[in-house]
């Protein structure tokens, strides 16, 4: 029997983002790759000594992002990025490369043993900053399946900083997702990066597919947790537990802590 997504993390899950400093071929590349790893490590301890309980790993500082397939050079980089947590931490491990390469995500998390990735656009197609990004879902469950892998699939319902399909509502996209497209957890943000969740949209798409593990995705605070909460299973964490609560800044022990103590 597959384990679920849930047995891999917990009933109750904080995942803190480790937003890696921009890679090899980004704009911003700062030209030391050990500087990027040193970051990761850093902000990885940090959040498991924190006490969550997954770490989450994504190319962030390399906008602006492809649409699709990203370039060798980012996929190496962030190997090594995923290694290194690896090597330094005892928590479950999951990747998104950004904006949409399933594909990498996949094939990274396989090779180094992380247990999830991120797909932003996993079925449909959302209108984004990159131009229109339609889901590859036929592709990726094909490839985890010929590589015996059994890395869990989260992926987003009506993404951040994206704009469905006139027509479709969230409900039809929470069940595409999770039925259609098999992912394992269902994941729903506000409008971006830090932007609160709307709870009517966390209770919209758990009564859709109320079988889905339902994730935060954005917004989720020490002030926001308790109400959040009520309508979902855990949360990804990144700009809340980051320095001034500025998404991409080292991570803060202090701010996790402080959200620790408000979800046990």
């Amino acid at each position: 029997m597959r384990t679920t997504f849930l047995d891999l993390v917990g009933t109750r899950p904080l995942i803190g983002m480790v937003h890696l400093l921009p890679l090899p071929g980004a704009p911003g590349w700062g030209g030391s790759m050990q500087d990027v790893l040193t970051r990761a490590v850093s902000d990885a301890r940090a959040i498991e000594n924190g006490g969550l309980d997954a770490i989450m790993i994504e190319n962030y500082g390399d906008v602006p992002f492809y649409p699709g397939a990203v370039p060798p050079e980012t996929v190496a980089a962030l190997t090594a990025a995923a290694s290194a947590v690896m090597e330094a931490t005892s928590l479950p491990v999951g990747i998104n490369v950004l904006r949409n390469d399933a594909a990498a995500a996949l094939a990274i998390a396989t090779a180094v043993g992380a247990r999830f990735i991120r797909v932003n656009v996993h079925t449909g197609a959302m209108l984004t900053d990159q131009g229109w990004i339609a889901g590859q879902a036929h592709d990726t469950l094909r490839r985890r399946a010929s590589m015996g892998s059994d890395v869990a699939i989260l992926a987003d319902v009506f993404v951040k900083h994206a704009t469905p399909p006139a027509g479709m509502s969230i409900e039809e996209a929470a069940r595409d997702t999770r039925e259609r497209g098999k992912a394992d957890a269902l994941i729903v943000s506000g409008s971006g990066t830090g932007q609160p969740v709307d709870p009517e949209r966390l209770v919209r798409v758990r009564a859709a597919a109320p079988g889905a593990p339902l994730l935060i995705g954005s917004g989720f605070t020490a002030e926001t947790a308790a109400t959040l909460l009520e309508h979902a299973d855990g949360a990804i964490v990144g700009s809340a537990i980051q320095q001034d609560g500025i998404a991409g800044r080292p991570i803060d022990p202090a701010r996790v802590a402080a959200l620790r103590r408000v979800v046990l």
